[in-house]
């Protein structure tokens, strides 16, 4: 029986893998962009857009200001107002739920569903690829891990 367990352990993890770099190939504007928080954070919060803005921490940031929604995705903070948070908007609604991707409100608004208070995001575009938003996805399904 151990023999059997550890088989299908490495076979998810052999999938996981291989569902991991199906996801990268999709990621459009982000080839290197991973299901990790940090990568999440560089490649998408924290991107600069053809304009040479940085689309989501234009208005997510404190820097001068209140943050959009009370959101802050600067670097040092972004995990902490994302993970097991509610939404300062829609009540009733957590931004991100580890292990729960279709009721994280986060995906919610990066995918601009008809029951989102506001707008889809980030504000005005370009909106995050179908990769970008899976990868995304998946990260949350990992359980949101800091890393």
């Amino acid at each position: 029986m151990p023999t059997l367990m550890i088989v299908l352990v490495l076979a998810a993890g052999l999938t996981a893998a291989a569902c991991d770099e199906k996801l990268s190939k999709l990621a459009g504007p982000t080839p290197n962009l991973e299901p990790t928080f940090s990568s999440i954070q560089a490649q998408i919060f924290e991107t600069t857009d053809s304009a040479g803005r940085r689309a989501c921490i234009i208005c997510h940031t404190n820097v001068g200001r209140n943050p959009s929604g009370g959101l802050n995705l600067v670097h040092d903070g972004a995990y902490d107002q994302l993970v097991n948070v509610a939404s300062a908007r829609k009540p009733g609604a957590t931004r991100v739920v580890p292990g729960d991707a279709e009721n994280s409100y986060i995906i919610h608004k990066v995918e601009g569903r008809p029951d989102i208070v506001g707008v889809q995001m980030p504000l005005g575009g370009p909106y995050l690829t179908d990769g970008q938003i899976l990868i995304l996805k998946r990260w949350i399904a990992l359980g949101a891990p800091r890393n």
